[in-house]
């Protein structure tokens, strides 16, 4: 399989800080991976690394064959990259900004960039120092995907953007991962994650705790289940059930929270009287919340 990225013991220090610590990760190419972490978990710290702004302390960072951090120059044009941070020179029009960074990737076809500015309603002819928070993300937006390329590298793609907005962005990664680029997208947004990513990859202190894909970890998130008996529920029968984390009586319902599977689960109960079975549905943010607590 083909590896657009691929990391090996990748270490950043900042002073005696350890931003991230070994990572190792390998990403497919035409996939949308979501990278996933608290605030000061390495997100950031990895993409500055994967985008060759940084150089590591220790280990690798291979993108597209090329050592991110020695072979800047090659990456470049097959790169497109958004800080979470996204700032621009404030004095000069949306215009103006486009054409210089379109020089940069050696030309970029004018069609590209009136599409996606149409696309998401932006006026290239007012001051970026003029615009609107999420205006200027917008042009962030339109300056990493103008020149259709080979690797989208997202941090926080979506901030300032208002709903609308943010369902026509994650429309444009869905077609990018479906004609065949990758996206590396971090986001505090797990439901915006969760709607696009075929893997995800959590983060925690630095460190990398797992890399699934968004089914998976949906498998194997914590559900909540109300279960209504006829009569008094079979408590310590419940507890005994293999995947019960929490269990708790309102009467006749039993509110059980379950690890994976709950089919042992209503096998069990379906003996005893059981009139109505609630389920809610395990999510990303549930699987994330799991990892982030230490229990994933």
């Amino acid at each position: 399989m083909d590896h657009v990225i691929r990391t090996r013991n990748l270490t950043k220090r900042f002073g005696h800080r350890t931003a991230l610590d070994g990572l190792n990760l390998d990403v497919s190419a035409g996939i949308i991976l979501g990278y996933l972490g608290p605030n000061g978990a390495g997100k950031t710290t990895t993409i500055r690394l994967l985008a060759g702004l940084i150089r590591p302390t220790s280990g690798s960072a291979v993108v597209f064959g090329f050592d991110a951090s020695d072979q800047y120059d090659a990456l470049q044009r097959r790169i497109g990259y958004l800080p979470g941070d996204f700032v621009a020179y404030p004095d000069l029009t949306g215009a103006q900004y486009l054409s210089y960074f379109a020089h940069l990737y050696g030309g970029v076809d004018r069609a590209r960039i009136d599409l996606l500015t149409k696309r998401f309603d932006l006026d290239l002819g007012v001051r970026i120092g003029a615009l609107s928070r999420g205006n200027r993300q917008k042009v962030g937006i339109v300056q990493a995907f103008m020149h259709d390329p080979d690797l989208l590298i997202l941090d926080e793609p979506t901030t300032g953007l208002d709903p609308l907005m943010q369902r026509e962005f994650r429309e444009l990664l869905r077609e990018t991962r479906d004609a065949g680029r990758t996206v590396f997208l971090s986001s505090h947004v797990l439901s915006e994650v969760e709607a696009v990513a075929d893997t995800v990859a959590i983060l925690r202190a630095g460190r990398l705790v797992t890399v699934q894909s968004v089914q998976a970890l949906r498998d194997k998130a914590r559900r909540r289940l109300d279960l209504t008996f006829a009569t008094t529920p079979p408590t310590d029968l419940v507890r005994a059930v293999a995947g019960v984390q929490q269990l708790s009586i309102d009467g006749r319902v039993a509110h059980v929270v379950v690890t994976g599977s709950t089919a042992e689960l209503i096998k069990t109960v379906a003996a005893y009287g059981v009139t109505n079975v609630v389920s809610h549905e395990a999510d990303l943010e549930a699987a994330f919340l799991d990892y982030y607590d230490g229990q994933g």
